[in-house]
């Protein structure tokens, strides 16, 4: 199969795959249902070349829409609420959720709330999920992933700051499945070597965190060894050759691979990431991957039978866990990735109070090694101060 081919896939929700299909969302949106799509983005994407594209798109296709682009970096309470009114003040009958892992945060944090008057916490993952019977359903959902890295574009989590305690939650319904995930490599052709970067490595901790899970779960394994395959060796390439559109493609399938498999669960870099990037709204693919060699040299005991299957999936012929270690710092230095928390703005005396929020986070529960607050602090100090 050529990386440069229009493919549709069904599974684990519709997805379309191709360079330039973005010209087709009109019919995909009627499809779906809608006639007057919100179309809901983060801040930094409002003014990019694909949203100016999207709305035209919209708009020669008959479909009356409007934009909702009050979405930080790490998406907000408050902000949700201000999308569900525009959402119904417009008169609005389904959400596209286009951008990087915020823009498509946001608008499924939206579409959750947007019909009903739950409040959004109600839908913390952790929590019995509530009944929707009794209220409307969800809005049809587009997703279109503008980065290759958060892989959020064919389930309802979102990842969501709580403005009151200061700490990132996630939220979702098993009832809000997206109606459609588009995925069009020349979207992410402007992405600059520095998004590139820090969203590829994202969906790389995906991959390894999801496999590293453990438990016997074959079909996320499968599709988390192939996403790692795919960026293992296209990610170097899409920051080096930016306009290389093989390369961009090859990212946004191994993304969307790695973030089906991470349902099985994640670990302690995500534990961590999320509730650093709530206190000092930081990249989140940036701290995952400042994160991710401290924490596998503390999970190294618990994944020995792991750790040559993914090697392998790299193309390493030394599958030791310290050659693998070693290729994953090497590519990280390679893309260009910061070496300390500190060098991001994280200061080490936070250690204590971060370990403390990340430790009730859900990836904590999945990560292979058990864990305790005491056992987190030391991960994140050397994070801090060593790095790599």
């Amino acid at each position: 199969m050529s990386l440069l081919d229009p493919q549709d896939w069904s599974f684990p929700v519709p997805i379309a795959y191709g360079p330039g299909r973005l010209k087709e969302i009109a019919g995909m949106c009627r499809d779906a249902g809608m006639a007057r799509p919100l179309v809901v983005t983060d801040r930094g994407s409002a003014g990019l070349p694909f949203l100016a594209d999207l709305m035209r798109f919209l708009s020669e296709g008959g479909l009356h829409a409007a934009l909702y682009s009050e979405i930080s970096p790490n998406p907000r309470d408050d902000e949700i609420a201000g999308g569900k009114t525009l959402y119904r003040e417009g008169g609005h009958d389904g959400i596209i959720a286009i951008g990087g892992g915020s823009g498509m945060d946001g608008g499924k944090a939206i579409a959750l709330t947007a019909t009903n008057d739950i409040d959004l916490w109600a839908f913390e993952f952790e929590q019995s999920p509530p009944d929707m019977s009794a209220h409307a359903r969800f809005p049809p959902l587009i997703t279109i992933p503008t980065t290759a890295g958060t892989g959020a574009e064919t389930e309802s989590t979102a990842m969501i700051t709580d403005t009151v305690k200061g700490m990132k939650w996630c939220v979702w319904h098993a009832d809000l499945k997206p109606a459609l995930a588009l995925l069009d490599p020349e979207i992410t052709l402007g992405l600059p070597p520095s998004l590139t970067a820090w969203t590829g490595a994202d969906a790389m901790v995906h991959a390894i965190e999801a496999y590293s899970v453990p438990g016997f779960h074959p079909l996320c394994d499968g599709l988390a060894l192939e996403g790692l395959r795919l960026v293992a060796h296209w990610l170097p390439v899409a920051v080096a050759e930016p306009g290389n559109l093989e390369a961009r493609g090859g990212m946004l399938a191994g993304s969307c691979l790695a973030g089906v498999a991470f349902m099985k669960g994640l670990g302690l870099v995500h534990a961590i990431s999320h509730m650093v990037g709530a206190e000092y709204d930081t990249q989140h693919g940036l701290t995952n991957a400042v994160l991710l060699p401290a924490v596998l040299r503390f999970n190294a005991p618990d994944i020995a039978d792991k750790v040559p299957v993914m090697a392998q999936a790299m193309g390493l012929k030394d599958t030791g866990f310290d050659a693998f270690h070693a290729h994953i710092c090497g590519l990280l230095d390679q893309i260009g990735i910061p070496k300390t928390l500190a060098d991001i703005g994280v200061p080490a005396d936070c250690a204590p109070r971060i370990a403390a929020k990340a430790i009730q986070d859900s990836a904590a529960g999945t990560n292979p090694r058990a864990l305790t607050v005491e056992d987190i602090v030391p991960v994140i100090e050397e994070a801090v101060t060593k790095g790599r």
